[in-house]
């Protein structure tokens, strides 16, 4: 069974953000770092080369397989911004409605520019799955 290849590392979240060549990403990533920092806080940790987490949390499958990952976390990416809300998004129909412009995967929340959304909305989403991964409760 293979370890996870991304792990936390000592790197420094906002000289990451800071590399970041759009200037409208790097602007958005500094403001969620603050926002997120300030609903959580805990400390921003760089979390293998390009995503920034918050919190962490150990899992364990029914496959055996385990480990530790963030509890919350993102990445302002070249072609987005994607936010890992780690328990999935069946919890989060009525918000996502009322979001404004993004895309869903798994875990992820694919955002081109934060103001492209309803901060308030993004701000109940982050409260709510953090605190679902502090219980213990992600997918």
């Amino acid at each position: 069974m293979s370890d996870l290849k991304t792990k936390p590392s000592k790197a420094s979240a906002v000289k990451y953000i800071k590399s970041v060549e759009h200037p409208t990403r790097q602007k958005d990533g500094l403001t969620l770092l603050e926002l997120i920092t300030e609903i959580t806080g805990e400390k921003p940790v760089m979390w293998g080369g390009s995503i920034i987490g918050f919190g962490s949390y150990h899992f364990k499958y029914a496959s055996g397989r385990e480990g530790d990952w963030m509890k919350i976390g993102f990445s302002p990416r070249k072609s987005n911004i994607s936010l890992y809300i780690m328990n999935g998004f069946d919890e989060y129909e009525s918000l996502l409605k009322r979001l404004g412009k993004h895309k869903t995967g798994k875990s992820c929340l694919y955002i081109n520019k934060l103001t492209d959304v309803d901060m308030e909305v993004l701000k109940q989403m982050i409260q709510h799955s953090y605190h679902k991964a502090s219980m213990g409760e992600n997918s």
